[in-house]
């Protein structure tokens, strides 16, 4: 063999290389393309999510503002120092306001010093000496402060079958059958009284949450037990937003479980007749393990139910609730984050649909004119259309040894 052949083999051998399978080039970069779109498409489909949620709970949480409420603790203690001028003459009785103002808490501020409904037991010629204003407290004395318990009511006559409160107060659902069930769940009722006066006249069972901090509760209660529905206590949780105030006494993170007892306590002695609570607010408080194991251990003790309205998915009540044995639900739709009827309306056709999927559904809206409206047209059909409206125990027991509704 010559030396010419000889070097043109070893210049083929050297060339073979960037010739061999060129397909599996184009392979290998078509994978590395579609590897960094994959990846691009997940973390984009979590943030979106994140914002999702964020939004979702933002929205809920502004639609709870919308319902009036008192003044905090330390806004209801500070007052007088910061506005030493006389309180406001009473309203007329003929004044019909559209959202009435609510009265303080039993216990506020109304309640210190000289009640002017005593002067009667006053004798005559005798002075009353200068009430001070009081200073606003130190933080240190208001988490000090007691928080009165009103009187109870009669005390429940006891259950034969030795049942929990859950279940010796639910109300008995119509026949289901195969038919999907559906639980409408109205709350922060009970400040604004003549919108909770309109949601006791909705067709029956509803569930009813009513506000810790509302005044005068038990008439409306027993008022709405007699119409059929059946009671809830709606408990004021922290959110996530400073900006956003869920009312006096509400349960925070990083009290002392002593605190968060005697805050749940006042709450739960409003009135009677209740199977459980459910979370006015709380996107943080719900978040919390520590706060929340007070609330399960507290609830489970009381033999009630724990609704989670389900305000951030990051919720620790589902796990907790297992944990505890606590009976367990968790709303599917929220209805008047916009609070126009026509979007209350679309909500609803949603809550029908994920009831025919799943079996069952929880909604819960609040006492807006839209909500109330758009609930007065869609109740009474709703048995036509093939589903049946329950209270919140009735899908509470039919979960109970099953799976969760998703």
């Amino acid at each position: 063999m010559s030396r010419r052949e000889i070097r043109r083999m070893l210049m083929e051998s050297r060339r073979a290389p960037t010739h061999h399978k060129p397909w599996a080039v184009s392979l290998l970069m078509a994978l590395v393309l579609l590897g960094g779109v994959g990846l691009g498409i997940g973390v984009g489909y979590g943030i979106l999510s994140a914002r999702s949620e964020r939004q979702e709970s933002r929205a809920w949480e502004q639609a709870e503002m919308q319902v009036d409420r008192p003044l905090r603790r330390d806004e209801m203690l500070a007052a007088p120092a910061a506005n030493p001028e006389p309180p406001p003459e009473p309203v007329p009785e003929k004044f019909d306001p559209l959202i009435p103002v609510p009265l303080p808490r039993p216990g506020g501020l109304a309640d210190d010093g000289f009640d002017p409904e005593m002067a009667d037991d006053v004798p005559a010629g005798a002075v009353m000496p200068p009430v001070a204003a009081p200073s606003a407290p130190s933080p240190a004395q208001l988490a000090a402060l007691p928080l009165p318990v009103p009187a109870p009511g009669p005390a429940p006559a006891p259950d034969p079958g030795g049942r929990p409160a859950w279940m010796r107060y639910a109300v008995p659902a119509p026949s289901v059958g195969n038919r999907p069930m559906i639980a409408v769940v109205i709350d922060d009722l009970g400040v604004d009284r003549k919108r909770s006066e309109r949601a006791i006249t909705l067709p029956a069972p509803l569930t009813l949450a009513w506000m810790t901090y509302a005044d005068n509760l038990r008439p409306l209660t027993q008022a709405a037990r007699q119409r059929g529905h059946e009671l809830m206590v709606h408990v004021p949780m922290q959110p996530q937003s400073e900006s956003y105030d869920p009312g006096p006494d509400v349960l925070e993170v990083g009290l002392s479980a002593e605190e968060l007892r005697r805050r749940l306590r006042w709450g739960l002695s409003r009135f009677d007749g209740f199977v459980g609570i459910n979370n006015h607010m709380g996107s943080r408080f719900t978040a919390d393990r520590a706060g929340m194991n007070v609330v399960m251990d507290e609830i489970r003790a009381r033999g009630l139910l724990f609704l989670d309205s389900v305000t951030t998915q990051k919720s620790v009540a589902p796990d907790l609730a297992r944990q505890y044995g606590v009976p367990f639900a968790a709303r599917h739709i929220f209805l008047d984050n916009e609070m126009t009827v026509s979007a209350v309306r679309g909500q609803l056709a949603k809550t029908e649909a994920h009831a025919r999927k799943y079996g069952a559904a929880i909604a819960i809206g609040h006492p807006h004119d839209g909500t109330i409206e758009a609930l007065a047209g869609w109740l009474p059909g709703l048995e036509a259309r093939g589903f049946v409206l329950v209270p919140v125990t009735t899908i509470v027991k039919r979960e109970m040894g099953r799976s969760p509704v998703p």
